[in-house]
């Protein structure tokens, strides 16, 4: 079976502030770019934002190689989010876990499908990353000029 890759990435000019999310699939000759802004929001939102959107875009189940500069990202769904469940969506410190929404809906998604999770340093050149870097960026500046994409 063959892998799609997934790089995604989110801005945010400020935090909170306007924010752009960007992913990229690839699959064998095939991609797909998708992105979006919103006028009020984190960059950690913007990061889980555009991971859910990727995994929304899938039209079966798959084998998929997510990559993404975000720690939160990776942790949160590799480490963090098996506990966070079991204490009823409290932090180790009982205190409730930020972007619940966000993390319930990429754990519904993320069950459909194989996924390693990659974590890539951001602006180091690593081509995907900077790829989806700009996608994002230019979602927000579309979203500042007036023009959603």
């Amino acid at each position: 079976m063959s892998v799609v890759e997934i790089y995604t990435d989110g801005a945010c000019r400020g935090n909170p502030g306007p924010g752009g999310w960007a992913a990229l699939l690839s699959f064998g000759e095939r991609e797909k770019e998708l992105a979006g802004a919103e006028a009020m929001t984190t960059n950690n939102r913007m990061e889980l934002t555009a991971v859910i959107r990727a995994l929304e875009s899938l039209k079966r189940p798959v084998q998929a190689r997510v990559y993404t500069d975000s720690e939160y990202v990776r942790r949160g769904i590799t480490e963090w989010l098996g506990g966070w469940k079991a204490r009823g969506w409290r932090t180790a410190d009982r205190k409730p876990v930020k972007n619940q929404d966000l993390w319930q809906r990429l754990d519904e998604l993320a069950a459909g499908h194989q996924i390693e999770w990659h974590w890539v340093p951001g602006h180091a050149g690593v081509p995907g990353n900077e790829r989806v870097d700009r996608l994002a960026n230019e979602a927000i500046d579309a979203l500042q000029q007036g023009h959603l994409r």
